[in-house]
């Protein structure tokens, strides 16, 4: 890795930033076949992320992750694509990910074409939202994402009280999830940084 001056984030924001490691990424040129094949490298492929190429110091795990997010983020039916990037990107908030939370307020204002949505959960003004559906989701993974979870009966009647079915509360909990425990494993690998 070549020296670089790294900046660090310092806010919430839907632009672009970068993450970088704290320890030194694997060397596409020097990985094993193992971390390759983990990182799905092919010869047209070889754009792979500082995460990616920080996680592959143990590919047996990033085999399973991969895939898992994938199939959590974005599988048919449940709850719709746009409110599991509301729920990524709160989850990000409460943790305090920057990267994360550009990546997926990014996506969510692509795909809802809500910027003010993203801007309230920048801002920890959820009460603020009018969009009662968008509120109890917000909610919810506000609630799941603290030190201590929680989701208690009256989190999950204010779901399916906005008609939000059983599948999209378990994708709803399975989004949540996910980004709390990359948002804690991005901190511990690295930080946000400026592009």
């Amino acid at each position: 890795m070549t020296q670089e001056t790294l900046i660090p984030v310092k806010e919430f924001r839907a632009t672009p930033v970068s993450w970088r490691p704290y320890v030194a990424p694997v060397e596409l040129d020097t990985a094993t076949p193992e971390q390759l094949e983990a990182m799905k490298v092919t010869p047209s492929n070889r754009k792979i992320s500082y995460y990616t190429l920080t996680l592959a110091h143990d590919p047996e795990i990033l085999t399973v992750r991969s895939p898992l997010f994938n199939d959590i983020m974005y599988h048919r039916g449940g709850l719709s694509r746009a409110n599991r990037e509301l729920a990524a990107t709160e989850t990000s908030v409460v943790n305090g990910c920057f990267y994360c939370a550009s990546v997926h307020a990014a996506r969510y204002i692509q795909l809802s074409k809500a910027p003010d949505d993203i801007e309230i959960l920048f801002t920890r003004a959820n009460s603020q939202q009018t969009d009662p559906q968008k509120r109890a989701i917000a909610d919810a993974a506000h609630q799941l994402s603290q030190a201590i979870p929680t989701l208690h009966k009256h989190d999950v009647e204010a779901l399916t009280a906005q008609n939000l079915s059983a599948e999209e509360v378990v994708d709803l909990i399975f989004s949540t999830a996910l980004f709390g425990w990359a948002n804690r494993l991005m901190h511990s690998l690295g930080q946000a940084v400026e592009n």
